[in-house]
């Protein structure tokens, strides 16, 4: 996916809640401040991501969709070992004593480009309590007619070889006869604390109605798509990255489908780049995709 170019005001749709892309049926409404986040995507007005009028957001939490940086899912108990050292990060999730999914999230993106239907934004991060390695992350969103494609890519900044990881969060609208298909082969199972401890076989990959799925796992030998359906759209998300997340909640009505790039605490886990987790020397960097094809129901 190409990097959006430079425009003026003109051309590109701004408000004072963000920017608004548009392309065929579909909107996209992007806070740049509130984390970087897709507060929601719509075709003809019917939410496709769980969706909120970007006015209305404040806390990415409760957006579409955001991107994953510089860690997907959970720190077990914020802390880990890198280096020779331990090092700590601040919990950051309501009274969870994990650090989870990254900084991303909580920090304001800046606009590099924008026109009509995509836009490019930065972050840079310097060491803090909430990570402790300077980075830099480019988020491209680019909408198309038929669907939604994203890029990351992120940049060691700091002056030492460092870990990371990457990963998007989207959040999709529970419906009648919503459905998620997915060709894989192995799923994490957690303790009590919400940390994966034991790896095993799933068998005939996940394939049924969310209302029946009880998911908070990482799962391993995915093939990278999922046809995610309801009564309304017909989905397919595919990704360059090689491990998916689906988290089912009960009591919500939302479900998530997240393509990552590496295990939930793979930091804490013998062998951390064996899970996934990228070692960057300084200036190098990593980069993922993900695209979301959007169809309606027939």
């Amino acid at each position: 996916m190409q990097a959006p170019q430079h425009t003026n005001g003109d051309t590109m749709t701004s408000t004072p809640d963000g920017l608004e892309l548009r392309a065929g049926p579909l909107r996209l409404a992007l806070r740049p401040d509130v984390g970087g986040s897709i507060a929601g995507l719509w075709h003809h007005d019917l939410p496709v991501l769980r969706s909120i009028e970007p006015g209305a957001l404040s806390n990415a939490r409760a957006a579409g969709a955001y991107a994953l940086v510089p860690y997907s899912n959970r720190i077990g108990y914020s802390r880990f070992p890198w280096a020779g050292r331990t090092w700590s990060t601040r919990p950051n999730f309501d009274d969870s004593r994990h650090s989870v999914h990254g900084v991303g999230y909580q920090r304001a993106w800046e606009v590099v480009a924008s026109d009509t239907s995509s836009a490019t934004l930065r972050l840079h991060h310097r060491p803090d309590e909430d990570w402790p390695f300077e980075f830099e992350a480019v988020h491209q969103i680019e909408l198309g007619e038929s669907g939604l494609s994203l890029g990351l890519t992120l940049t060691n900044r700091g002056d030492a070889e460092a870990p990371f990881g990457l990963g998007w969060h989207p959040h999709f609208p529970k419906r009648t006869r919503s459905r998620i298909h997915a060709e894989l082969s192995g799923r994490w199972d957690l303790d009590e604390a919400l940390l994966p401890v034991r790896h095993v076989v799933q068998q005939h990959g996940i394939d049924g109605d969310v209302a029946h799925l009880r998911y908070d796992n990482v799962f391993t030998g995915w093939q990278q798509s999922a046809r995610i359906r309801d009564e309304r759209f017909s989905m397919l998300l595919t990704s360059s990255l090689p491990y998916l997340v689906v988290y089912t909640p009960e009591l919500y009505d939302f479900y998530c489908v997240e393509p990552v790039s590496h295990v939930s605490n793979a930091l804490n886990l013998d062998d951390p780049s064996g899970h996934g987790v990228v070692s960057l020397a300084p200036g190098a960097s990593t980069s993922a995709w993900m695209k979301l094809q959007i169809e309606e129901a027939r």
